[in-house]
């Protein structure tokens, strides 16, 4: 897909990625999280697929604000056989413009981007993917599902992406990983940076304890902007 968001033209890395991720499951087989991207006429088609194949939707809405063309992101659960899951999730990416062939190396790309000043800002560090700088930080308590832990890498740690947009800007998104005491706070810390709250909504059904995910946007200095997301972490139950 080829997107725009207020005059940006958005990276795979930052806010275009479709991710799935398998873990064992006690007992045998695999629980399954995700994140789908879709295009708005991508939705029905692969809902009937992942329920023909029981894998259930748990959220569709938007990430983003003022995406063109519009920009879609449903979340996925499973628990099962990790090779049907598999492929009913192959079955259903199919109809959409996800590329399922393996890709070709990608070519060096320079991070047009200060990340020293950027993590020391943010207080962590990230890493480069492609032309984004990605940063992830886990909460500080314990999630589960279904009587199971669910580890930070399955979409429960807070997301923060950077992409240059030149001179020493960048467009920020991602996603803050929320109890409901924290919601108003952040929004009032990021709103007070000059950062978007662009969607407040549930990822997952039935977690233990429940979440939030608070998305957002802007386009500005990076180093202020990592400011801004640092005011806003440090109201929340973030690991240190």
């Amino acid at each position: 897909m080829s997107v725009i968001v207020r005059g940006v033209a958005v990276k795979p890395g930052l806010a275009l990625g479709t991710w799935i991720a398998f873990a064992d499951a006690p007992g045998g087989g695999a629980m399954v999280m995700g994140d789908l991207v879709l295009g708005e006429a991508d939705v029905e088609p692969v809902i009937r697929a992942l329920q023909e194949g029981n894998v259930e939707s748990t959220a569709l809405h938007n990430h983003i604000i003022g995406a063109a063309p519009v920009v879609m992101y449903m979340h996925i659960h499973a628990h099962g056989d990790p090779a049907a899951i598999a492929k009913t999730l192959h079955t259903a990416l199919a109809l959409t413009k996800t590329p399922l062939a393996t890709p070709a190396p990608p070519a060096a790309v320079a991070l047009d981007l200060d990340t020293t000043a950027i993590a020391t800002a943010l207080g962590v560090k990230g890493k480069a993917n492609g032309p984004v700088y990605q940063v992830t930080v886990a909460r500080s308590e314990t999630i589960t599902q279904d009587g199971q832990t669910v580890p930070p890498s399955m979409g429960v740690a807070t997301a923060i992406n950077f992409q240059s947009t030149g001179g020493g800007k960048a467009a920020i998104t991602g996603d803050f990983v929320l109890r409901d005491s924290e919601v108003n706070a952040v929004a009032k810390a990021l709103r007070a940076n000059g950062i978007d709250v662009t969607a407040i909504h549930n990822h997952m059904l039935g977690e233990d304890p429940r979440l939030y995910f608070m998305h957002f946007w802007a386009n500005d200095n990076a180093v202020t902007l990592a400011k801004g997301l640092r005011a806003a972490l440090d109201k929340t139950a973030s690991r240190k």
